[in-house]
């Protein structure tokens, strides 16, 4: 037994690598490459095969059917990979283009070009047509209009993005159309026994975490009746980062009085393909050329009707950020802001010069949009006037308010310095005062989470949609779970407090930062989907308490080199506590997003890079779970350095895979 247990960890470690490595073998070489050289190929899956073989040794050695919820737990998984299995061995894909007059009677596999018969007589297009944001050439929907003749009935379908016709265990997918609109392209899957497999492990999956949480006899309700969530308060140290606030007195430049650009902040425009308010596309202007959406006392619909309307005076204006020392020093340009007439030598244009030169850096093109913004302004493309579209008052006066309130930049700096005073607080004396202070704190935080929650319901409703379909959005709802985790916990550990202000604070400084997006935009077609909000809310769950246990692990690790052992021992414990709801959460969250790939594009999986590290992670945060076959993890010390570890995997599925390898979910 010995041998199989070692035999099962070689595997294990060694289809994690292989899997990271993957991911940039796919970013060298593309998805054709390395699907037919690793993810396609026989001794792939063996390793798969004989992963879940060695899993059903051990099962039955250790007699896991005495244990019903772990049992089943581990089944499931079993069950997964079989289905998964047999969705290689025996499904297909295909692709039928449709024109509109011309039936067709089959269809031709991806990958091997083979020409297949479709399941049915005939099939044609009756009609294909776009559905578009109103007052927007935004895509909102591709709808596929379709007929198919079965013996003597003929039949008709619609096919739309997130709307599948199935037919005898074929599922039909809308995939592109032809740039006159008279043709379509339906993608074609072919999976009758593994997919159903799949979700049946789905289930089980779902079902056994439900009983391992709820279960007397398992590890987690012993875990909530140890007497250590009773006693005992701990401290965190961490720093705070602070941003300068500068302000800078307006001198007289051409521009509208206050009064005017209150009144102009309310025009209908077409803006990111939708119906705005000229207030949006004016702070998006300012933030962009400036880095502020105000500009030396005057506001942003100050600042964009100056440039629209005097170009010849604001282009002397110091206000294009360059954040580039480097760029700053091939222009010549003393200090972070640019003028536009710093950027001619008479009619030469010096980014031009620059980029004949190979110079073309991210700076460079940073510098050349705002170029770019400024001259599509002043010669009219920028602003587009909404001609027959309304938008009520109410959501003028929300979107105004939102616009005019940074509540990532407010709250990230209040957080990061609550989050200081409350862990100054932690190491006061318990007396009168302590105490007071303890409760002014608890209701800041209650603030601070309602304030948060507020604008996150003010972009819901600006948006029309659940704000999860961007990096700035995510991050967001990221604050607000960890806030809401912190106000949920800190009746028991009253130290999570300062954890909770300086994780949300963190979290908020990100979205701030100038790497996410802040804008409002409609949701391309095949995100608008529940599924997505779902899968997405639930990872980001998972990740708020993945987070919390770094912060407790680096605690505990400094409390174990002061020898606080009943502390370590605390932290400890809550750290095990949580690994449950957050690889929970984790694993529902995958396969949320699995069932939506499959109702979406007809692939439950794809071995997408952000899917692939999303599965390195569920992997590496269950071995903990697994103590008593890995002693070592016993050990406090152990077991928080590599739960601190594996957070690197986590920064590595949501940032690393969008920054550095791409993907279908590069968009997140």
């Amino acid at each position: 037994m010995k041998y199989i247990n070692t035999i099962f960890i070689i595997i294990f470690v060694g289809l994690i690598g292989l899997l990271g490595y993957a991911t940039f073998v796919e970013q060298a070489h593309g998805p054709l490459f390395v699907a037919e050289t690793i993810y396609h190929t026989w001794w792939f899956f063996a390793l798969w095969a004989f992963l879940a073989l060695s899993s059903l040794i051990i099962i039955c050695h250790q007699k896991l059917w005495r244990r019903t919820a772990v049992f089943m737990l581990h089944l499931s998984f079993l069950v997964i990979l079989a289905g998964a299995a047999t969705t290689f061995i025996t499904s297909h894909e295909g692709e039928v283009h449709l024109r509109k007059e011309y039936p067709t009677t089959e269809y031709i596999i991806k990958g091997t070009g083979e020409i297949k018969a479709i399941p049915f007589e005939r099939m044609e297009l009756d009609s294909f047509r776009i559905d578009y944001y109103p007052g927007t050439q935004a895509p909102q929907d591709f709808i596929s209009y379709v007929s198919y003749t079965d013996g003597q009935k003929k039949e008709s379908a619609k096919i739309s993005m997130n709307n599948i016709f199935q037919y005898n265990g074929y599922r039909f997918y809308q995939s592109s159309f032809d740039p006159d609109q008279k043709g379509t392209v339906l993608s074609i899957s072919y999976d009758p026994w593994g997919t159903p497999l799949t979700y049946l492990g789905y289930c089980m999956l779902a079902f056994s975490m439900i009983l391992v949480l709820f279960s007397r006899n398992e590890e987690f309700r012993s875990l909530l009746r140890h007497p250590l969530l009773r006693k005992g308060t701990l401290i965190l140290t961490l720093f705070v980062m602070g941003a300068p606030l500068s302000t800078l007195s307006a001198r007289s430049i051409p521009t509208i009085n206050k009064e005017k650009a209150e009144r102009m902040a309310r025009m209908p425009i077409i803006y990111n393909d939708r119906v705005a308010p000229l207030s949006t596309l004016a702070h998006d202007f300012t933030q962009k050329l400036y880095g502020k959406s105000s500009y030396k006392g005057l506001c942003a619909e100050q600042v964009l009707y100056g440039w629209l309307q005097r170009p010849d005076v604001w282009k002397d204006e110091p206000m294009l950020k360059i954040k580039d020392a480097k760029l700053r020093q091939q222009l010549g340009i003393e200090g972070k802001y640019a003028k536009l007439s710093d950027l001619f030598d008479g009619e030469e244009y010096k980014l031009q010069h620059l980029i004949e030169q190979g110079q073309e850096s991210k700076a460079v093109r940073e510098l050349d949009e705002k170029v770019g913004i400024i001259l599509m302004l002043t010669n009219g493309s920028l602003i587009r006037p909404a001609k027959g579209m309304e938008l009520s008052e109410r959501k003028t006066s929300a979107e105004i308010l939102y616009n005019n309130l940074p509540f990532a930049k407010i709250l990230f700096m209040v957080n990061l310095t609550l989050g200081l005073l409350t862990f100054l607080l932690l190491m006061m004396p318990r007396n009168m005062v302590f105490f007071v202070l303890l409760r002014f704190a608890k209701a800041l935080l209650w603030a601070s989470f309602l304030f948060l929650l507020f604008g996150y319901t003010l972009r819901w409703y600006i948006g029309g949609r659940i704000p999860l379909g961007n990096g700035y959005e995510t991050m967001l709802f990221l604050a607000l779970s960890i806030m809401l985790l912190t106000i949920l916990l800190y009746r028991r550990f009253i130290y999570l407090i300062p954890f909770g202000f300086l994780l949300s604070g963190f979290t908020l400084l990100v979205a701030w930062l100038g790497e996410m997006n802040p804008q409002i935009t409609p949701l391309m077609p095949v995100l608008k989907s529940p599924l997505l909000s779902t899968h997405v809310s639930v990872i980001m769950m998972a990740y708020a308490l993945l987070a919390f246990m770094i912060l407790n692990g680096i605690f505990a690790l400094i409390q174990l080199r002061r020898g606080h052992h009943e502390q370590v021992e605390q932290l400890t414990l809550l750290s095990r506590l949580m690994l449950y709801p957050a690889v929970f959460l984790l694993a529902t969250g995958i396969f949320l997003g699995a069932v939506w790939a499959n109702v979406s594009w007809g692939k439950y999986w794809s071995w997408d890079p952000k899917e692939v590290w999303a599965l390195i992670t569920l992997l590496i945060y269950a071995v903990p779970f697994h103590q008593q076959s890995l002693p070592f993890l016993r050990q406090p010390k152990w077991f928080h350095t590599y739960l601190i570890v594996a957070f690197l995997t986590v920064l590595m599925t949501y940032f690393g895979v969008n920054y550095f390898l791409g993907g279908m979910h590069s968009y997140a």
